[in-house]
């Protein structure tokens, strides 16, 4: 059988890397938040990665070679709802999609992450200028001001910290149904095509004809 290289080193790489990395952050959301910060800023720069390789890196790994139209992506849905869809080499538009929903959905996740992060613990990126905030309102409170500044700080901090939790919830839901679709997708298309594509994401090769 004629064989074809389409996922190279770096796309098999971030694959795997992002499918172990998500599941030790999912994990470990509660319990073990050292490890849960580390899982979250390596999947921000796997995904700063991919958004690079999207333009430089090999054929089938360039936003320009598979990114579709909502109408293409469309077409191809309903030729798998009849069973006759067509075959690509790299990633059809179903899946193209799906790259791009879950890589917005994963930003998503690790800016909210990152957003909570500060508030809690007063780390990250943005904890500077939470810092500088709370650092104002507790200057306003040795100096004898109306504490009713420093009440309306506190509850303001409490409303952000409210509204990260639920973005950031919803973001890891997003996520978590956007992979049984991609997985769902791969079945499917596995099945249609008569073609072990998890065997391809792992060796690189598919079928060329």
């Amino acid at each position: 059988m004629s064989q074809i290289y389409v996922w190279d080193k770096f796309i098999r790489f971030f694959h795997w890397s992002l499918v172990a990395l998500f599941c030790i952050s999912y994990l470990t959301g509660d319990e073990l938040q050292l490890i849960h910060t580390f899982s979250g800023y390596s999947i921000s720069v796997l995904i700063l990665a991919r958004l690079v390789w999207g333009f430089i890196g090999s054929r089938y790994a360039r936003f320009d070679q598979f990114v579709r139209s909502p109408k293409e992506v469309g077409g191809y849905l309903r030729q798998i709802a009849v069973g006759h869809p067509k075959r690509y080499i790299g990633h059809n538009p179903a899946g193209a999609a799906m790259v791009i929903a879950l890589l917005l959905a994963l930003s998503l996740t690790t800016l909210s992450g990152m957003k909570l992060l500060a508030i809690e613990e007063g780390e990250g990126p943005f904890a500077q200028n939470l810092n500088v905030s709370l650092i104002q309102a507790a200057y306003a409170d040795d100096e004898y001001e109306d504490d009713h500044d420093y009440q309306g700080q506190h509850s303001s901090h409490e409303m952000s910290e409210e509204l990260w939790e639920e973005v950031h919830e919803f973001s890891v839901n997003l996520t978590l149904l956007l992979i049984v679709l991609h997985i769902t997708g791969v079945f499917i298309a596995s099945k249609q095509h008569q073609e072990p594509l998890v065997k391809a994401m792992f060796s690189g090769y598919k079928r060329k004809d």
